[in-house]
């Protein structure tokens, strides 16, 4: 989707709080693609973690960073992770059911579509 409306859309991944922290729930795939972090308690732990993230996941979209008191997931009910397409008007124009199972590419797509005109 980044590839295909990127000149129509602007992008950003925000990076929440850590979904599976070391010290919380750890996953297979976390072990396997070497991103292994415990939870930050500092936003500059944040930054440091999302940081890493970025790089070792080889992520190409912009990051932003949500404040470790976690505003930005709250207001949005982003944990553990969602898919959001605001309008221009700055109304939610798609929010995705919980992720990565949640994810529809479909609903995504005409979304994108709609606002991107």
């Amino acid at each position: 989707m980044y590839e295909s409306y990127g000149d129509r859309a602007a992008f950003y991944i925000v990076y929440i709080q850590e979904a599976h922290p070391t010290d919380l729930w750890q996953l297979p795939s976390n072990i396997k693609d070497d991103v292994l972090f415990a939870s930050p308690r500092s936003d500059e732990e944040r930054t440091r973690t999302a940081s890493a993230c970025v790089r070792k996941l080889g992520i190409r979209v912009p990051a932003v960073l949500d404040y470790i008191e976690n505003g930005t997931e709250r207001a949005y009910t982003a944990w553990p992770d969602r898919i959001f397409v605001i309008d221009r008007k700055g109304a939610v124009a798609f929010k995705s059911a919980p992720g990565p199972y949640g994810f529809s590419t479909k609903n995504l797509e005409a979304a994108l579509r709609e606002i991107a005109r």
